[in-house]
């Protein structure tokens, strides 16, 4: 034990403790007798920093861990970051931009030296950062998705899909980043309603006949049609309406001339066209519209690619070449209206996808890519939640879930980018492929398909994309605990994976729950054997004062580094958790960590009070301390079968809230009042060692919460070993029973002594001043003892009536009490105000009589509506009666 300061300094204890912990190997796990414990941390990108949103789920996630080893478990939580193929890649570029290197003009092995750097220098900051937290990870286990042993998995993985024929490849309509240059899955475009415009253009029809150089509009019929996206008109090949349209029977046969290039195409007829939406007519654009697409495949229509990778038009646009799309739809508007082919242009609102990584605008391209058949490999984990094999909190995500699902589409897997896993695939010098795990695999494969033992490895080309990013973290439950996912028959059983799989508790955002959840489920019973953790918890966004999402790009986000600095981690993490319900946002406030952090200064405060009081065998245990430690024995157990059942619902926000007012209310405002010992008195040994007990429970209750502080604290309560420590401290044992009693005679000793308190208030009568308690009705010994202690009564008498009219009343639930005043009050003002409380009283009856008098309102309202206004009526009744009785004895007197 060490020397408590005056007032409580959380870097210095912090610093010291994690220290401690990782010296002791306080968070390392090995598989063993007891039962294990397992959760995955959902890894942030390698080159990621902390924010608000990590620092959420990152402390409810210790809360989990840190409470799952005091209950005894062997908990093991394992962290690591993700490779991020995307957003590093985009920061690598930036980066070689700055030095004056274009990606363009590295090879790609030049490129990934220069990414792996950056790794090592920016990666695992965020790591780091979490220490700061006081996250209770196990770092010996770290993992990264880009490792040589995760890779292996992940390689293997795609080779096991497609040979049973679930991955393939082939040209289809995908979401394109213009930004990043490559194609992403339907889950990473975020679609959001954007002010735009609606452009109608007029396609003439074809009229060879037509007299050359004449104005298109003057000699020649023509159509509208509406669109809101004027500079892909390059790419229609042809224009589509409803044969059912009384409007077009004219343009059967006939075709139309694209605005600007003036190539003809053809007038389709197809029931998909929606007479009444627009115009009716429909330009087909195959090439960048999925819809398009599919009429294009249906009708044998030309397919004309007008964008580059990078969203500028092509030369097959023959027009505006090299200039980016939106600048063409600008200057599209202009040109078309010289040519007199623009017939209006209004404000339109529509969904417009954007990047999930960039947050660049999506353009739908044809593009050979490579997907994953979903929809058989998706029925195990669709029935895993729906059977509650699998459970989410809150339950309101299940249907979420069961929607995703049952619509899944193919995934696309290939990323047209450098960082990351690069699909094994090799193409063959004649046409055709091999999937491998090695290109030494590959090679006897190729071999062995050509007929050709004379191939070399020069002879293949390996697949230039890498692997979507979700396709490598979709296997994290597994691969963190064996690499061989997917592996070899003879392969050793990997011990960790049989002990840890599956986990119990995944905390993450809803919003990820299809991109990561399902197919990690989906994963788990496709190389594991089984779901991959039990329980999902889904948390809230984080948000501002006004309602808004945290972010950089709005400012509104605090540093966490700075929070922690300011209000120590113990602040912080109270402060995330005390309004953070499971699957409800987070209405995020300074003032909250500020909350934590005073209630740290109290709980500091109260051990060093404690510690200061000299115990002494001699001195005997009074009533009023005895009646004290039981109420709060019973009190302690009430709540520990309450926080026990809030956290097997996962509501961590309402046990925290349990906690913080059972030491706040009730063992700071209340316990240690009573049992303080006089000044320079010792206090007795029974109730000084009830009262460490005592406080050493709340520690360990408090710990997940708060472990910095909590094992600063447990440290001093009692001699310890080295590496001893609350981590690893079992939680106190909730018991089955507790003595009710012993709560309902304290409740009714609060009542009472907050009464007198307030009629001390009330009559100008100084605490030191003792006063006489008259009772009417039943008061417990126990009640007696506290009321004696806590409000100066000298003596407590029982009557069955008062006859002492200087006397002020009050009443808890049927008992009546009286203070007897004497000269202590003014007669005339005391009338006075009981004559005004009487009136009050009788106002206030009057109008629950109206209520009840009411039969409609007594018909119709819910039973215990009209059974709280009865109570209330015998409560006034009670009250007009005492008031009466009193202002007679006043009278009298």
């Amino acid at each position: 034990m060490s020397t408590l300061a005056t007032v409580y300094s959380p870097t210095a204890i912090e610093e010291k403790w994690y220290a401690y912990w990782l010296e002791h190997r306080l968070f390392h796990s090995e598989p063993d007798g007891r039962e294990p414990y397992a959760m995955v941390i959902p890894p942030p990108n390698v080159t990621g920093v902390l924010h608000m949103g990590h620092m959420l789920n990152n402390t409810i996630q210790d809360v989990l861990v840190r409470r799952a080893r005091m209950l005894g478990k062997n908990a093991c939580w394992v962290p690591g970051t993700d490779h991020a193929s995307i957003a590093t890649e985009a920061k690598v570029v930036e980066k070689l931009a700055r030095e004056g290197i274009k990606k363009a003009d590295l090879s790609r092995e030049a490129f990934l030296e220069h990414a792996w750097e950056w790794t090592r220098r920016h990666g695992g900051i965020i790591l780091e950062q979490l220490k700061r937290l006081g996250a209770s990870c196990d770092w010996e286990r770290t993992s990264f998705t880009m490792s040589e042993g995760y890779s292996r998995s992940v390689i293997r993985v795609f080779v096991d899909l497609y040979n049973q024929g679930k991955i393939y490849r082939g040209v289809r309509m995908v979401n394109w980043d213009p930004q990043a240059q490559t194609a992403l899955s339907d889950e990473e475009v975020i679609y959001r309603e954007q002010q735009a415009k609606l452009y109608y253009l007029r396609y003439c029809v074809s009229n060879p006949d037509a007299a050359a150089g004449a104005a298109p509009q003057e000699q020649q019929d023509y159509i509208v049609v509406a669109t809101t996206r004027p500079e892909t008109i390059f790419g229609d090949t042809a224009v589509c309406v409803n044969p059912n349209d009384e409007r077009y029977k004219r343009l059967k046969g006939k075709k139309l001339i694209v605005p600007l290039i003036n190539r003809e195409v053809p007038v389709i007829e197809d029931a998909y066209v929606d007479p009444e939406f627009g115009t009716g007519c429909l330009k087909v654009t195959p090439a960048h519209d999925v819809n398009d697409y599919m009429l294009g495949e249906k009708y044998g229509l030309e397919v004309i690619d007008i964008f580059n990778d990078n969203g500028t038009l092509s030369e097959k646009a023959q027009l505006y070449v090299g200039q980016d799309r939106f600048e063409v739809r600008r200057q599209v508007e202009i040109d078309l209206a010289a040519a007199g082919l623009l017939e209006k242009v209004e404000d339109y609102v529509n969904k417009v996808g954007f990047s999930e990584r960039t947050n660049a605008a999506i353009e739908p391209k044809l593009s050979m890519q490579w997907f994953v058949r979903m929809g058989e490999l998706a029925e195990p984990a669709l029935a895993a939640v729906m059977d509650d094999d699998v459970l989410l909190f809150p339950p309101k995500f299940k249907n979420t879930y069961r929607h995703w699902m049952e619509n899944i589409k193919d995934w696309c897997i290939s990323r047209q980018l450098w960082w990351g896993h690069r699909i094994p695939a090799w193409y063959l010098p004649q046409g055709g492929l091999v999937v491998a795990e090695t290109a030494e695999e590959a090679l006897a494969l190729a071999k062995e398909k050509t007929k050709n033992q004379l191939l070399t490895l020069s002879d293949l080309r390996q697949d230039e994309d890498c692997l979507d990013t979700w396709f490598s973290s979709w296997l994290w439950p597994v691969s963190v605990f064996d690499t061989n996912v997917a592996g070899h028959p003879e392969a050793d059983p990997n011990n960790d994976l049989q002990y840890y799989y599956p986990t119990a508790d995944l905390v993450t955002a809803p919003e990820i729950l299809f991109f990561w959840v399902a197919r990690m489920i989906i994963a788990g019973y496709e190389w594991a054997g089984g779901y991959p953790f039990k329980n999902v918890y889904l948390t809230g966004i984080v948000r501002d004062k006004q309602g808004r999402k945290m972010s950089k790009q709005l400012g509104n986000s605090p540093d966490p580094i700075t929070l922690i600095e300011k209000y120590g981690a113990d602040g912080v993490r109270l402060g995330m958790l005390l309004t953070s319900p499971a699957g409800n946002d987070l209405p995020f406030d300074e003032s909250l960590c500020e909350q934590g952090r005073n209630f740290c200064n109290k709980i500091w405060n109260a051990f060093r009070l404690i510690k200061t009081w000299e115990p002494s065998d001699a001195e005997p245990q009074p009533e009023h301390a005895q009646v004290a430690v039981e109420w709060f024995v019973a009190l302690l157990s009430k709540t520990l079968l309450s926080i026990a059942d809030d956290f097997d619902k996962y509501r961590l926000s309402e046990a925290l809230m349990e906690l913080y007012k059972l030491y706040w209310d009730e063992f700071s405002s209340w316990y240690l009042e009573i049992i303080k010992p006089q000044q320079g008195r010792p206090i007795d040994k029974k109730t000084y060692s009830a009262t460490l007990a005592i406080f050493d429970a709340m520690l360990r209750l408090l710990h997940p919460f708060m472990p910095f502080i909590t094992e600063e604290l447990w440290q001093n309560l009692a001699a310890r070993k080295d590496g001893e420590s609350i981590m690893v401290a079992l939680q106190p044992f909730a018991p089955q029973e507790f003595d009710e009693s012993a709560l309902g005679s304290f409740e009714q000793a609060k009542q009472v002594v907050t009464s007198i308190r307030s009629v001390r208030k009330d009559k100008n009568i100084p605490s030191r001043e003792p006063l006489k308690l008259l009772v009417r009705g039943e008061i417990s010994p126990a009640a007696t003892a506290i009321v004696s202690r806590l409000a100066n009564i000298s003596q407590v008498v029982g009557v069955d009536e008062n006859a002492d009219p200087l006397c002020a009343s009050f009443l808890v639930k049927t008992t009546e009490f009286y203070l007897p005043l004497g000269s202590l009050v003014n007669v005339a003002e005391e009338r006075k105000k009981l004559e005004a409380d009487l009136a009050y009283f009788k106002k206030f009856l009057g109008s629950v009589l109206a209520k009840l008098g009411n039969e409609k309102f007594v018909g119709s309202a819910p039973e215990s509506i009209v059974a709280l206004e009865r109570k209330k009526q015998r409560d006034a009744e009670a009250k007009i009666a005492s008031l009466e009785e009193q202002l007679k004895k006043l009278k009298a007197g």
